[in-house]
């Protein structure tokens, strides 16, 4: 993507559709004028009454106790330094992005027009009470260090400046099992820090806290070695400065048995590496570029740990795994700070999380067969849906145990169950997707490649590196589109009614002939079908030339599914194929089927339906519980779909015991645990979450699926054929751009499933 490209993609992002990454969201009604007088005057005085008597009650009556202020005076902006406070709103508003999706915390972004240290204090001192704790971020050191420490004293909530710890405790955990794995002593390893700021003096004052040796540590600047004969030093510098006769970085490299570097890319060498001791443990977290690259790294040194802050290499040190979940852990307690001892728990905790069996979906997600403890894993992966209720757990403990919570915990099992309720975000499920897909990209045709949402949704897809687009259509009008878009990428254009591609339409036609002579097809016909731009784009799937197909932009789903079911044959075992959408709710992941293909499914047919459904749940990872849903429950009514609902059901249970799927089922019992349990306590789904409906027909499904897309806002990816043995995916007529690169990742893992399976 060029510079101009990113730039112009980066400001439309946060302009459109409206300004902004955040908002603020009612939690309560508002629809009635009783639910207003309740919201406002009159009713409100009374919470009001009750906060007065006691500042404590401002926790049970509002928003105070899951409520973060970011702030910053934007005077050290991620590379770019001090740009103002409006100028890093963005950054901030991008935190509190974070904050939500990771650990569903809100966020009011603050942005102080203040340098002064002291005013800057007296100013977050004198909003501090709307808030439950304070993330200080991107303010320059060494004002970073005094405003902390301050406003750590002299407020009851707890602070915390990210931009220091954050990256301290997550490399913390990552040099704790580094060091484990190299079997040496914490006590004597050398350790070289190549930066001196806020994140640089944190990192190294918590490695001290871990059990490395202050003799044993040089710390670098821009100038060289901190040296004790140096002038000038501030104090945080003075406090690391070393009486070793040493100047440079490269010196200070000889004989190290670790490297921090929290500075600038490629100041490290491969002469560098070469000079420190075995088993070199090297963490080049500068960003975007690091201290030194990843592949020259491991080229250089075979015996090397190495970790950075990208995610394209293994063991990244990224604070997501840290801030969301220290914070959770603090408000869910009512921490008056964040101490020493709950930073070190979450260091513990991360480092023991690295060493646990990782789960399946962590796995998918990052194309792994089995991630290990071990050198290239050292650290738990960002997306492992574990942290929300592993590290907030631990942070809880560590500050009811300090003395610092003002609500200790007492059912730790409740406490967990309540994290994990916390992490039903579907945009998560889409960020799965789209790294999973990135993992391992495929060839993807887009058959209607000259429509100009279908040729930005390739665009996309080339530039996000979630796949290779191939694109079909009129050549001129798919090369005038791409130019008035600036997508620069040198991908492939095919026109199959063009003399260009006369060889391989007569090629294409044959093959499929040849599949075809007995159903009326001629091998005329054949050939001129292969000018069908769906006909052609299939045949390239079914010979090799493109792993995956999406089509459906432009026309009817029954036009675009006809040649799909012509050329491409049934999976292994499969009789009738179907469809599913992903539906992304509010509550979570939701699998919808049937939901385009089979109108009216028999007994036999839903049962194929709720086997390729749990089959398309597990390629995400998760472990499927099927709701066969109706308009009555378990037996009470005699109709004829819910005799056949009843049939299936029968035979699911006999003969695939081992499948967590029951009915008939209406849908609010299957998706609400109490009901579900207090009425139907003989269910196989009391006690599990229910991801997946099958319905008895067509129309219930189709209304459904759209129903939550217009009125819950659901996004939805699909639908999705199952069933098939090729990666062939049709979307709706007129989908979004988002919606077709959604598909278009879906069907590269699929791509990916299939690859695997077939070898």
């Amino acid at each position: 993507m060029s510079n101009s490209r990113k730039r112009h993609e980066a400001l439309v992002y946060h302009a459109k559709p409206k300004p902004g990454k955040i908002a603020v969201v009612p939690t309560k009604k508002y629809a009635t004028q009783h639910d207003l007088a309740l919201a406002y005057s009159p009713g409100v005085a009374e919470p009001c009454l009750e906060i007065a008597k006691d500042k404590n009650n401002a926790y049970k009556y509002t928003s105070k106790g899951n409520l973060v202020a970011v702030i910053s005076n934007g005077t050290a902006v991620l590379g770019l330094g001090d740009i103002g406070p409006e100028a890093s709103k963005p950054v901030m508003e991008g935190k509190g992005l974070l904050f939500k999706i990771f650990a569903d915390i809100d966020v009011f972004d603050i942005e102080v027009d203040a340098t002064d240290v002291d005013k800057f204090i007296e100013t977050v001192k004198a909003i501090a009470p709307t808030f439950g704790g304070i993330n200080l971020e991107d303010i320059k050191a060494p004002e970073a260090f005094e405003i902390e420490r301050r406003l750590k004293e002299e407020l009851n909530i707890p602070v915390m400046h990210d931009d220091q710890h954050g990256t301290a405790i997550i490399s913390a955990a990552a040099l704790k099992n580094a060091i484990e794995i190299t079997e040496k002593d914490i006590s004597k390893v050398k350790i070289v820090v190549n930066g001196a700021g806020a994140a640089a003096i944190s990192c190294t004052r918590l490695y001290l806290e871990l059990g490395v040796e202050r003799e044993n540590v040089i710390m670098c600047d821009s100038k060289g070695v901190i040296r004790k004969d140096r002038d000038n030093l501030t104090s945080q510098k003075a406090e690391f400065a070393t009486d070793i006769d040493l100047n440079s970085l490269e010196e200070a490299m000889i004989n190290a048995d670790v490297f921090i570097g929290l500075s600038l890319g490629d100041v490290v060498t491969p002469e560098m590496l070469l000079s420190m001791a075995k088993d070199p443990i090297v963490f080049a977290m500068a960003n975007p570029v690091p201290e030194i690259n990843y592949d020259l790294a491991i080229a250089t040194r075979k015996d090397i740990i190495m970790a950075t802050g990208r995610s394209d290499h293994p063991n990244q040190v990224n604070n997501v795994l840290g801030f969301p979940f220290i914070f959770r852990g603090a408000l869910d307690v009512r921490a008056t700070k964040i101490n020493e001892e709950m930073k070190m728990a979450a260091v513990y905790a991360l480092a023991d999380l690295a060493k646990k069996t990782v789960p399946e979906q962590v796995n998918i997600v990052y194309d792994e067969i089995n991630l290990t403890f071990g050198r290239e894993y050292i650290i738990p992966k960002p997306f492992d849906p574990r942290l929300i209720y592993e590290i907030p757990p631990a942070i809880a403990k560590a500050a009811i145990e300090s003395g610092v919570a003002l609500e200790p915990i007492e059912d730790w099992d409740n406490y967990r169950e309540r994290l994990m309720e916390r992490s039903g975000s579907g945009s998560k499920e889409i960020r799965l997707l789209h790294n999973r897909a990135k993992s391992n990209p495929k060839r993807v045709v887009f058959a209607e490649a000259d429509h100009l949402d279908v040729l930005k949704a390739a665009q996309r897809v080339y530039e996000e590196k979630l796949g290779t687009p191939i694109l079909l259509g009129r050549k001129d009008v798919i090369l005038a589109l791409k130019e008035e878009i600036g997508f620069d990428g040198n991908v492939p254009i095919f026109d199959p009614k063009t003399d260009e591609e006369t060889e391989r339409r007569n090629r294409f036609g044959e093959i499929y002939w040849k599949n075809r002579q007995r159903k009326g097809r001629t091998l005329s016909e054949a050939k001129k079908l292969m000018r069908e731009r769906n006909y052609f784009a299939a045949m390239m799937v079914n010979v090799g030339e493109a792993d995956a197909l999406i089509t459906g932009y432009s026309r009817p789903y029954p036009t675009v599914v006809k040649p799909i079911l012509e050329l491409i044959e049934k999976d292994r075992g499969v009789t009738k194929i179907a469809a599913s959408n992903l539906m992304l709710t509010k509550q979570g992941p939701l699998f919808l089927a049937d939901t385009t293909i089979n109108v009216n499914p028999t007994a036999k047919d839903l049962v194929k339906i709720t086997q390729m459904t749990a089959a398309f749940v597990k390629m995400f990872g998760m472990k499927p519980n099927i709701a066969m849903v109706s308009f009555s429950n378990f037996g009470s009514s005699n109709t004829e779909t819910s005799k056949k609902i009843s049939e299936a059901i029968s035979y699911l249970h006999r003969h695939f015991p081992e499948t967590v799927v029951d009915g008939e089922i209406q849908a609010d019992f299957a998706l609400n645990p109490e009901m579900l349990a207090k009425e139907f306590p003989f269910s196989k789904l009391n006690g599990k979450k229910v991801n997946a409906l099958v319905f008895p027909n067509l129309e219930s499904a189709n209304i459904t699926y759209k129903l939550l897309k217009q009125v819950d806002e659901a996004e939805s990816v699909g639908p999705v054929i199952l069933g098939l043995s090729k990666p062939i995916h049709i979307l709706q007529l007129g989908s979004s751009v988002d919606e077709m690169v959604n598909m278009a990742a879906l069907a590269v893992v699929d791509a990916q499933e299939k690859e695997k399976r077939n070898k």
